[in-house]
């Protein structure tokens, strides 16, 4: 029999993108930090009890009732169909006026992100994005070969005068303008932060003068624990120029893998051209029949009282255990709190001894397309119980303390 497997493996028939990243990728990092004995305080999972497991039961069975012929056909039935109605309806009340015709489905918010970038984005484009940023938006914007821009972050959001600097410098220049712009503005991950309605009017206004796209990631708009929203970027828009993307993994359970796109009819089309049928009927079905009788309300309004506590409790113990030196902000939703660590210390190199003191966490270089967030670590209260939050910022205080107290030894 002829071995036909090259001796060094498939690596040659590799795409060119797929060779330029595989070994530079910080994923692989991931295994150690999942598989840890310790604390939780890296991924952005929903914890346990939030999932709505008995209401999801009952939905499946009046799902079963009412179409048992066509619930788990290719098409579905009207349950599958009413599906882009739900969310239509989700986004007037959040100020964005959308028909049915202007929703495109998907298998998450990261699967519409790539269709965004599929449709959207040739070799050499450019994409501008906030610095730091969502790390699977990265990978996605490196798999298509692209130029990355970074802007810093603030407490008001992505510093727009940075952009318009940028956009200005570029066009007399002659230089290549970004294709797309991707914001996180609501409790942006990894930070926190929500952008202001003025810096979200002015990209709107930058979008328009040099000619890109806005590709605006909402997960988290809807878990809010205090205080008014601004309106998302699509609601203030009348041009045309924002995708807003957004998901039910944060308000009903990652394991639906249901997201969407709200974007201009046309754009729509070549999305449902680009990225056509991948989303399951079944789970559409029964998102719609879950969402009926004010189900999902509700669900979102328990989420917030759940995921303000945990918040609470880990504002809490960062400030009774962290030593000085150390900031953080504290959000008003979302799932992660962006904390600076003292002067000195790399979160990366201090991970495992981190993990060997009980707590695990996401070092912040993970989230910058370049050198950047050495001394930072994002934390996740979304997934442990306010007990065990307390328990891993008390493990993560004695890492820190540790290792201050063998920086100054070695002075």
């Amino acid at each position: 029999m002829v071995n036909s497997t090259p001796p060094d493996g498939f690596d040659h028939l590799y795409s060119d993108v797929v060779r330029e990243t595989m070994d530079g990728s910080v994923y692989g990092s991931w295994r150690s930090i999942r598989d840890a004995d310790a604390v939780s305080l890296s991924f952005g999972f929903p914890y346990p009890g939030s999932f709505p497991n008995q209401e999801l039961l009952s939905a499946a069975e009046e799902l079963f009732e009412a179409e048992a012929d066509c619930a788990l056909q290719y098409s579905g039935g009207e349950y599958a169909a009413g599906l882009p109605k739900i969310i239509a309806d989700q986004a007037r009340d959040r100020g964005i006026d959308c028909a049915t015709s202007e929703i495109h489905l998907t298998n998450g918010a990261t699967n519409a992100i790539d269709t965004v970038c599929q449709t959207f984005l040739d070799s050499g484009d450019t994409v501008f994005v906030e610095s730091p940023t969502f790390m699977g938006a990265l990978r996605l914007f490196r798999n298509y070969d692209v130029d990355i821009s970074g802007f810093d972050v603030d407490e008001d959001g992505i510093v727009v005068d940075a952009v318009a600097d940028e956009l200005a410098k570029r066009q007399a220049a002659g230089e290549t303008l970004p294709t797309l712009l991707y914001t996180i503005p609501n409790f942006h991950n990894p930070t926190g932060v929500t952008s202001s309605a003025d810096r979200r009017e002015r990209l709107l206004e930058l979008a328009e003068t040099y000619d890109f796209m806005i590709l605006e990631d909402d997960p988290y708009g809807q878990l809010r624990y205090e205080g008014t929203e601004p309106p998302p970027i699509k609601a203030l828009d009348e041009t045309g120029r924002t995708i807003h993307v957004n998901t039910f993994s944060k308000t009903i359970a990652p394991g639906v893998r249901t997201g969407w796109a709200i974007a201009e009819a046309p754009i729509i089309e070549q999305f449902d051209r680009i990225n056509a049928g991948g989303e399951p009927s079944f789970t559409r079905g029964l998102i719609t029949s879950y969402a009926a009788n004010g189900r999902l309300d509700q669900a979102i309004d328990d989420l917030c009282a759940g995921y303000r506590e945990r918040r609470d409790q880990m504002v809490e113990s960062l400030e009774t255990r962290m030593p000085p030196g150390t900031t953080w902000n504290e959000p008003a939703g979302g799932f992660f709190m962006w904390v600076e660590l003292p002067e000195g210390i790399d979160a990366a190199e201090l991970l495992p001894d981190a993990i060997d003191a009980g707590v695990t966490y996401l070092p912040g270089s993970f989230f910058y397309h370049e050198a950047g967030g050495e001394r930072h670590v994002r934390l996740s209260f979304s997934h442990a119980s306010p007990s065990a939050i307390d328990e891993g910022i008390k493990a993560l205080t004695d890492a820190v303390r540790t290792e201050i107290s063998a920086a100054e030894a070695d002075d």
